[in-house]
């Protein structure tokens, strides 16, 4: 008798975890991962052991959404100790390592004065020798940079560490999830894999592709005591078709934040993936993976933070993936990581890195990367990258959260790549303070007042305007606010009336109207259509 092929249910979360934590990409990379497994986990899990009714009234409290607070139970403290544990114990060499990187800090600070630095090497700590070189900036200020290529193939890469948690969601509203591990729920069922692991990619494919359960869980290595909830997240039921696209036109369908789908019968590329992939009621409309091709061209990252980067889009995503662009760096600075190498890492073998002003050519399109300035606190950050996009003559640009600093940067660029049709900007204009981010990563606490200034923010509608002069696009859509409530779990956004980026953007919209320029604040899904000659909206 044939075996029964059966589908994975639409509405199945695929949660990638890296020691029970939320997994982004700080985590991956061994240097970073070290420092927030110690200067984050640990912290938070400390801080929650010894006053965890701290914890309990804090997270209650909106204000304190997205901080340091760990939304646990007070009486479930024996499973974070556990956790704590059990973190002390498998990560010990990433701990060592964070140790060594505070003392050669610490030595660099005390003894770099200027003259030569190669007596120094004798001083590194032993556990970093062979993986960093010591360098001068040219303001004489004494630094170091990783081999980042050679910690992935050292005993500070572990994908013990990594796992795959699958549950079933109904709805769009979770819980932050940067502050608190995962502990043992029942309806949830955790695979100890890594996320290069193939089976992942086979498990994608079951949305829209059936499988019999023997083929799936052999797999995986479901054991017996977890196949009865393992096969739960199935049926027999099939999904909704996918209609390719098939018209002459250039399509754009917005998916919320920053994640937008361009297609043309032969192409597609899509930016910044951060989809509400599954597929339950919402009240709000909008695109889940059902309306996502079966092959994506091309996926473009802009920049290396957790709400543009999100494992639990891309790893479902990744068998369909022909090609993933990132910005370029080999800078091995801590805070820098390098993106391609954590991308091949983690399973994905098609991955371009592009320099700024760098041009992707295929069929009758091309992608630049352009550069992209503010929202990374001041900070030397290096691994971002905005889009020139042009299929045919239609032209579109993809300014992430940039915010203009110096608007001669804009003009250069305008004479290089000419005017597009189409603008996105990102007007998340507040942002979190430095951080809320990178304060693992930092060598000494910044006072308050530094802190506030050097901000997670993009463009106010001062900078936004700035841009659009100097581009003279047709239509400017505002994105990348975090609006959608599905964003919610990884940014802690909450908007109402009266925020400073509602406020923002909403001005910038009334001067673009005032100038004849079609404008909108993007929610939710939208699709438009154009010509390839014509920027005229068609549908």
């Amino acid at each position: 008798m044939q075996e029964q092929l059966y589908y994975l249910r639409p509405n199945v979360v695929m949660e990638p975890l890296v020691d029970n934590w939320y997994a982004w990409s700080h985590l991956i990379s061994p240097a970073t991962a070290a420092m927030n497994i110690v200067g984050r986990h640990m912290t938070i899990m400390e801080s929650y052991m010894m006053a965890p009714n701290i914890h309990a009234e804090a997270v209650l409290n909106p204000n304190l959404r997205g901080g340091p607070f760990m939304d646990i139970p007070v009486e479930r403290v024996g499973e974070v100790k556990a956790i704590y544990q059990q973190t002390v114990d498998k990560q010990a060499p990433l701990i060592e390592l964070a140790k060594a990187i505070k003392e050669l800090d610490k030595l660099l600070h005390t003894e770099a004065k200027g003259y030569v630095m190669e007596p120094l090497y004798e001083k590194v700590p032993e556990l970093l020798k062979g993986y960093v070189e010591l360098y001068y900036d040219r303001h004489n200020h004494p630094g170091f940079r990783f081999f980042e290529a050679l910690l992935y193939n050292s005993p500070y890469y572990n994908k013990d560490s990594q796992s795959v948690a699958l549950w079933v969601t109904d709805n769009d509203h979770r819980p932050f999830v940067l502050s608190t591990p995962r502990i043992g729920e029942p309806n949830v069922l955790q695979l100890q894999i890594p996320f290069d692991h193939a089976g992942l990619d086979e498990l994608a494919k079951m949305k829209r592709t059936p499988q019999t359960l023997s083929y799936i869980k052999e797999l995986l290595s479901i054991s017996p005591e977890d196949a009865v909830l393992f096969e739960t997240f199935f049926t027999q039921e099939a999904p909704e078709r996918y209609e390719p696209y098939t018209g002459d036109k250039i399509r754009m369908r917005y998916f919320g934040h920053a994640c937008i789908l361009v297609e043309t019968k032969d192409i597609s590329i899509l930016v910044d993936p951060l989809i509400s992939y599954y597929g339950y009621h919402s009240d709000v409309d909008h695109f889940s993976d059902l309306h996502l091709p079966d092959v994506i061209d091309y996926v473009l990252i802009t920049h290396n933070h957790q709400d543009h980067i999100l494992f639990e889009t891309l790893l479902p995503l990744r068998h369909k993936i022909k090609h993933i662009i990132v910005p370029h760096t080999n800078s091995g600075k801590l805070e820098d990581p390098d993106l391609k190498l954590m991308f091949n890492n983690i399973g994905f073998n098609n991955v371009i890195s592009i320099d700024e002003m760098e041009t992707v050519k295929f069929s009758d399109a091309t992608i630049t990367g352009i550069p992209f300035t503010g929202e990374h606190s001041d900070m030397n950050i290096i691994t971002k990258s905005c889009y020139f996009v042009q299929i045919g003559e239609f032209r579109l640009v993809f300014l992430a959260d940039s915010r203009i600093l110096e608007s001669s940067l804009y003009k250069h660029i305008q004479r290089i790549t000419g005017d597009p049709d189409v603008m996105f900007l990102g007007m998340e204009c507040d942002g979190a303070p430095m951080s809320w981010l990178y304060g693992p990563l930092l060598t000494k606490k910044l006072s308050r007042e530094q802190d506030n200034s050097r901000r997670l923010s993009g463009s106010d509608c001062d900078k936004g305007m700035s841009l659009v002069n100097i581009f003279n696009p047709k239509e400017v859509y505002v994105y990348a606010m975090g609006q959608e409530p599905w964003v919610e779990f990884i940014s802690s956004i909450k908007y109402t009336d009266e925020s400073n980026p509602i406020v923002q953007s909403n001005r910038l919209i009334q001067l673009c109207h005032e100038k004849g320029i079609t404008a909108e604040r993007l929610f939710g899904e939208k699709e438009l259509l154009y010509d390839k000659q014509l920027s005229a909206v068609v549908a």
